[in-house]
């Protein structure tokens, strides 16, 4: 791993890079994201503050648990604009986050167990579809290979139904 002089204080967008081990179009990504900043020199290129480090360290170690990006985000958004990360930060937030990784963990379970009986067909009976329809919520509303959607701003009572698309699958 190249090392730095601590007298610098910026890294090029090549340097965090090499040293994060994230590639250049990631680093790109998280600051389009919010995740991470930058400053421009007079020649338009990006600088990095030594704390993006220890940030994209944060993100990368968030994201192999499965947090999603925007959850990062709202968390590093928390802390102090260029500081660190520290270990009680990760404790804190990491702690915050076990209810949703473990309810994931529920929901995989729930799926690996059950994928022998999906055979893809498009969910033609909701009432006995694990992956769609677990636990059968829809059930009691109507059957066929349609999932309910709520219009915003809505209660339970407008609910109208819609078909499926990728995003109405569990995560």
């Amino acid at each position: 791993m190249p090392q730095l002089p601590e007298k610098i204080h910026e890294l090029t967008v090549g340097q965090l890079a090499a040293r994060s081990g994230a590639a250049v179009s990631a680093l790109h990504f998280y600051e389009s994201k919010g995740l991470i900043t930058s400053r421009r020199t007079s020649g338009n290129q990006r600088r990095y503050s030594r704390d993006a480090l220890r940030r994209v360290a944060f993100v990368r170690a968030a994201q192999r648990v499965g947090i999603p990006l925007a959850t990062i985000r709202e968390a590093l958004a928390e802390l102090p604009e260029e500081r660190t990360p520290t270990r009680e930060d990760w404790a804190h937030l990491s702690e915050a986050w076990r209810s949703e990784l473990d309810e994931r963990i529920k929901q995989l379970n729930r799926l690996r167990d059950h994928l022998t009986d999906c055979i893809g067909c498009g969910c033609l009976s909701l009432e006995g579809c694990v992956l769609s329809n677990p636990d059968d919520v829809f059930g009691e509303r109507q059957a066929g290979s349609r999932l309910m959607v709520e219009k915003r701003g809505a209660g339970p009572a407008t609910r109208t139904p819609s078909r499926p698309s990728a995003s109405d699958t569990p995560d």
